[in-house]
Order: structure tokens, then sequence, then C-alpha cells
């Protein structure tokens, strides 16, 4: 089989959480500790070249999902999670997973910028985006590498 299951964070990963607390703080003019509580998580910026790289990572046929952490303070983060996905990735709209225990998926891949919800033993491979270089033409090119060498493999 050729297809893998992806899973992708989505803040820091596929949204700009930094950014946006840091235009928060800007326009408060002091620090914002608990920044997930207030922010409006359907307004954030894709982060750089990750629509991209999400539609290469369709392109070669793997099954994708949303991996996220709404925080349990702010419910209104769900919905509005669920409306940045509609906006910017609408073919995974009902692909998506609200969990705080991402070592219980089941699959090949995780994406994830964060250690604390499980993601060091997640089942399969853990790509901790944003440490040691990995960012998103890193994820592609490994990803794509992984692919070719299944194809090769299943011949």
């Amino acid at each position: 089989m050729n297809k893998l299951v992806i899973y992708i964070d989505m803040d820091g990963v596929l949204a700009n959480f930094d950014k946006s607390h840091r235009q928060l703080e800007k326009e408060s003019g002091k620090k914002v500790h608990r920044p997930d509580l207030v922010l409006d998580f359907a307004t954030f910026e894709p982060m750089k070249g990750a629509i991209e790289a999400v539609k290469k990572l369709e392109e070669m046929g793997h099954n994708l999902f949303i991996a996220t952490t709404p925080p349990w303070d702010h419910p209104d983060s769900w919905g509005q999670k669920r409306n940045w996905i509609q906006e910017h990735l609408p073919t995974l709209k009902r692909k998506m997973f609200l969990t705080h225990r991402k070592d219980m998926l089941k699959g090949d891949i995780l994406i994830d910028d964060s250690f604390s919800r499980g993601q060091p033993n997640f089942e399969g491979e853990w790509m901790h985006f944003g440490q040691d270089g990995m960012d998103w033409p890193y994820v592609v090119e490994t990803i794509q590498n992984m692919t070719n060498m299944l194809k090769v493999i299943n011949k």
C-alpha cells in the first residue's frame, strides 16, 4: 500500500498562532500569558508554505487528517478551528480530530510542533515541526522520498 495516514497539527504548523499572539500583545500593550484563551483561531494566517504543502501531500495520494488540541477553557475555539479549515483547506473539512492525546491516533505520520500531548509516543513517525530545520519544504521532500520508497517496495 502506497497511501500513508498523515495527521497534521494546526497551531504552529498550519496556522500561525505565534503571529496572532504577538499582534495581541502589541495591541494590548502587555504580555498575554494564555493567548489560547482569547484569540480567535479562525483569523490566523496560514504558516508559510503550509497550504501548498498540504496540496502536494494530497497529490501524492495520502490520507490526510487534522489533529488539533483546542483549549478546554475556550470552547469557541473548537468551532473557530473548524472554520479555519473550511476556509483554508476545505478538502479536509470532515477530516478533523480534536484531541488532547495525539498518542492515541492510529497512523503513519504525525506532523506536530509540540511534544506535550503524547506526540513522542505516537505509534508512527512523529515529525517534530519547527525543530532542526523541519519546515514545510523538508516535510514534503521527506514524505515524497518515503512515497517513492513505498512504490519500489510494493512493486
